[in-house]
């Protein structure tokens, strides 16, 4: 089971060396997610089974040394899209502003209250 573990983060580690392109961006997502849930559900069985890391073993040195390459990697991905999605959101806010650029204006009409009585 450590070894299809090692694998699979392997794998996952492998994928998220490079980043993809606004194409193929879904397609790498969801190879992502299948991969986390693959290791997610052999992680489950390992602890169900009572494993307990040994930092002393090779295998499981490397282990934890491809889990920290993998949360930085995913945090890498992670503000890629984050980035992207701020970046599409000022593209609609810009775009709205242009079709109507007195939108936020708040215009009193020309109206005159009198207020002497």
């Amino acid at each position: 089971m450590e070894q299809q573990l090692l694998q699979v983060s392997a794998k996952l580690y492998q994928h998220l060396t490079t980043l993809p392109t606004d194409e193929q961006r879904d397609e790498y997502i969801e190879k992502i997610h299948q991969l986390l849930d693959e290791r997610g559900i052999l992680i489950e069985k390992m602890q169900n089974d009572g494993f307990q890391m040994d930092l002393e073993n090779k295998s499981h040195t490397m282990l934890a040394e491809l889990d920290k390459g993998i949360r930085e990697r995913l945090a890498k991905v992670m503000k890629s899209v984050q980035a992207d999605l701020k970046d599409l959101q000022n593209a609609k806010k810009n775009e709205q502003h242009y079709m109507n650029p007195y939108a936020n204006v708040q215009v009193m009409d020309g109206r005159y209250y009198d207020k002497k009585n």
